[in-house]
Order: C-alpha cells, then sequence, then structure tokens
C-alpha cells in the first residue's frame, strides 16, 4: 500500500513535469522531455498495478496450493494415528508407516455387560451374590488399508509435498512427550511455506512467513501435529476444512 500511495504520487508529479514541460520547455526539446516523462509514467502506471494485481494472484495461488497441501497432510495424519492405535506410538519415517499399512490390521470387538458369581462374597454371605463385569468379544480383524484409503494407493506417495518446488518431501519427526511421568507418543509432519510457494515473489513470501491471523495459516510452515505438546491437529484455520 505504501508503494501504491508514492507511485501514484510520482504519477501525478510526473503528469504536472509534463504540462511545466510543455508550457516552459523550450518547443526543440520538448519531443524528447515529454516523451521521457510519458514513459516513466506508463513504467510507474505499470509498478502500481502490479502492486494490487500480484498479492491478489498470489493469494490465489497460496491458497489453491495450501488446499492440496492440507489433504495430504491429513492423509499423513491418519495414517499415523492408526500406527499408534495398533502399536501405541508414532511412526518415525514415511517407510516404517508405509509398510505398516501395507500390512497392519485393526482388531474388530465388542464390548458388553454381564454379571457372573462373586465367589468372595458369596462365601462371606452364604447367599449367591454376583457382580457386574464387562466382555470384550473379539468379532476378527479389518486391514488399516482399506479402512483408511479403500482402495486408493496414495498413501505410497503421501511423504512427496504434490504442489511447489519440484521432488520435494514432507518432513516428518516423532518420539514421545513426558507428563506427569508417563511419557505420551508425539509427532509432527510439516512443509515449509517457501517450498510451497517457490516460483513466487520472495517478498510476498516472506510476509506470508510472518502471519498471525485466524483467518490465515500462522508461522512459516503449513503442519500437523506437535513435537512440542500433545496435539495431532493441524495450524491451517477451518476455512480450509477440520485442522482436527
Amino acid at each position: 500500500m505504501t508503494f501504491f500511495l508514492i507511485a501514484l504520487a510520482v504519477i501525478l508529479v510526473t503528469i504536472g513535469l509534463v504540462k511545466l514541460v510543455d508550457k516552459f520547455i523550450p518547443s526543440k526539446f520538448k519531443p524528447i522531455l515529454t516523451i521521457a516523462l510519458w514513459l516513466l509514467i506508463a513504467f510507474l502506471g505499470y509498478q502500481t498495478y502490479m502492486s494490487i494485481y500480484e498479492p491478489i494472484q498470489f493469494n490465489k495461488v497460496k491458497k489453491k496450493r495450501y488446499a492440496v497441501v492440507i489433504e495430504s497432510l491429513k492423509d499423513i495424519r491418519d495414517a499415523q494415528l492408526a500406527h499408534r492405535q495398533v502399536t501405541g506410538k508414532f511412526a518415525s519415517n514415511f517407510d516404517g508407516l508405509i509398510k505398516f499399512i501395507d500390512t497392519a490390521e485393526y482388531t474388530l470387538t465388542q464390548r458388553r455387560d454381564s454379571s457372573i458369581i462373586d465367589e468372595v462374597l458369596t462365601k462371606r454371605y452364604g447367599v449367591d451374590t454376583t457382580k457386574e463385569i464387562v466382555i470384550i468379544d473379539t468379532l476378527g480383524t479389518v486391514a488399516v488399508k482399506d479402512s483408511l484409503f479403500k482402495t486408493s494407493n496414495r498413501y505410497k506417495t503421501m511423504m512427496n509435498v504434490p504442489v511447489g518446488e519440484p521432488g520435494a518431501k514432507f518432513e516428518m519427526k516423532s518420539g514421545f512427550l513426558e507428563q506427569n511421568n508417563i511419557k505420551i507418543p508425539v509427532f509432527e509432519a510439516l512443509v515449509k511455506k517457501e517450498v510451497l510457494l517457490n516460483d513466487q515473489n520472495k517478498d510476498l513470501i516472506i510476509q506470508e512467513n510472518q502471519v498471525v491471523s485466524v483467518d490465515g495459516v500462522n508461522g512459516d510452515a503449513l503442519k500437523v501435529g506437535s513435537m512440542d505438546e500433545v496435539k495431532t491437529g493441524g495450524n491451517w484455520p477451518k476455512t480450509y476444512g477440520d485442522s482436527e
């Protein structure tokens, strides 16, 4: 906006100079100076137009690419949550996570309430006394792959960043956080914004990295999970869909 105001002011000053040239400069110099000043006006007009147009286009590209990447991050999160459910921890790398999806199965169970004779109380009181218990029946298994991805094989390439810098990969790590002497598994997967917007205006990328807004993606990366706190949500706003 500052550049826009400066350029507009310069354009108005230049137009004023054109008029002054036309009025006070000798006739033999007028054509050259007039052409030069009009060229300057055209250049500044173009720069002013681009100062408005380029951010608009940048935001369109950004939103489109972010939406695609967020879908990939959701796939990674779903796969990691399945890994934790089955193994008790998150996968540390994509090779292990893909192998898990290819081979792992969920155990299907059914929980039901029942009652049995409480032998201790029955012996103590001399009459049959019952107690309530929970019985968990194993019904069978289902492949993790079928549950999460059905017939799609997109999980095999979920480490690849789908837009932006060619050949870029998501960064992923996992570990444990200790809370109240309990080790809780955590993971994080991310990609830097500069990777997603590698072919865009560098100044606009710098501005995007500094975003702090409820309607924007804060920070310099799109990510899901965290290595610093127990969370599996993403850092994108609701305008891109559910982050949890």
